[in-house]
């Protein structure tokens, strides 16, 4: 067995109504002068206001940055850190989907550090320390509240991360009733995001694959699989929304330290030029990546094929549970209502050289893939997906 590293959030809640009481969790973890991060939508739809309550209720002088938009922009995490200064905060709590807890990462390192970002791009460059942090995700896709990375959009359209531990918060905070009025196309997007997550950790190249990250991948696909049709089309299902919680963040915990790969990888130029959403981007190419990659990880695929769909238990040898495992999973995006051409986003065949250039500065992920990617391969699977 060779060496490997597991880090992740030290503390997780996971407790139906625990956002409404997250007034004396912040005292004793932020400080007396927190900074909540958030998105105007949930402001507007008042999702956020119990814990504003719960947090007034608890004394503390609360400052909310609610500007958070998808695919965040680096002028967003700038203005949130001014916000942060201006008002001395003395710790952070990131509310909302992936953008929210993923601009709540890098604030509380810029914030703690006063660290250039420009010098914390990349694989364990951020040098901290960060402000003390709790992250609440009010989605079930990008388990951000377990992961070191934030992903922000330089330059209109560059993705770019910021990986390293200090970005862990202290306290994951997960309340399944935050996502209970979550949208159909929301809730199946995110999903399916959650479902990458889990794939590309287990088949991932990186020398850091380990046995907790499998382990942890296999749960989060059996909790995925047995409920994200039930999630889409039954929001109000609780049962099925806290296991779709609990195993986005399973999946988080598992890519946090086997990362993603091509999936990611080419999905990042679809939302940074054309603005789709994440976990829509992800779903738009997931079945061609994995055709691509079978060659190499058809094992690997054929071993977790049952613990989305327990049926393909009875498929006959590697190669077969295989291949109809990436076509359920084609099958699974159409039934859940997600379009599944890059075409149906509006995306021309004459955008799919572009694509592939810029997919190529994704090398981070790219060097975890299974099998090597180049740019032709890259365009191939493009045009496969258009």
């Amino acid at each position: 067995m060779r060496a490997f590293q597991f880090n992740t959030t030290p503390q997780v809640i996971f407790r139906p109504g625990a956002a409404n009481e997250i007034g004396v969790l912040a005292r004793l973890k932020c400080g007396a002068r927190p900074l909540l991060v958030t998105d105007p939508g949930l402001r507007r739809i008042g999702l956020c206001d119990p814990a504003l309550h719960s947090l007034a209720e608890a004394g503390l002088g609360m400052t909310v940055f609610d500007a958070v938009e998808a695919d965040p922009s680096l002028a967003t995490v700038m203005a949130a850190v001014e916000a942060g200064r201006a008002a001395e905060v003395t710790g952070v709590i990131g509310f909302g989907g992936g953008s929210s807890l993923d601009v709540a990462k890098v604030v509380a390192l810029l914030l703690g550090s006063g660290e250039d970002i420009d010098a914390a791009w990349g694989v364990g460059n951020a040098k901290g320390p960060r402000l003390p942090l709790i992250l609440v995700p009010t989605t079930a896709g990008t388990g951000s509240e377990v992961t070191p990375v934030s992903i922000i959009t330089v330059g209109g359209e560059e993705k770019r991360g910021v990986s390293s531990p200090i970005l862990l918060p202290d306290v994951a905070l997960l309340d399944p009733d935050l996502t209970l009025g979550l949208p159909a196309p929301i809730t199946a997007a995110t999903g399916i995001d959650a479902m990458v997550h889990a794939i590309e950790a287990y088949a991932s190249r990186n020398a850091n694959n380990n046995p907790l990250s499998k382990m942890l991948a296999r749960q989060a696909l059996q909790l995925l699989g047995a409920n994200i049709e039930t999630a889409v089309f039954d929001g109000a299902n609780r049962e099925a929304r806290g296991a779709m919680l609990l195993g986005s963040m399973l999946a988080g915990q598992a890519f946090a330290n086997s990362p993603v790969a091509a999936v990611h990888a080419l999905a990042y130029p679809i939302g940074g030029i054309f603005h789709i959403p994440h976990g829509l981007s992800n779903a738009l190419v997931l079945p061609h990546v994995l055709r691509f990659n079978a060659p190499q990880a058809g094992g690997f695929y054929a071993e977790i094929a049952a613990d989305v769909f327990p049926d393909l238990a009875m498929e006959q040898g590697t190669q077969g549970r295989c291949a109809a495992f990436i076509e359920r999973l084609a099958d699974l995006s159409q039934r859940l209502g997600l379009q599944t051409r890059l075409r149906d986003v509006g995306i021309g065949e004459a955008d799919l050289p572009r694509m592939a250039s810029e997919a190529m500065k994704q090398g981070r992920l790219l060097v975890n893939n299974p099998r090597d990617v180049r740019e032709a391969d890259a365009l191939a699977i493009y045009r496969a997906a258009w």
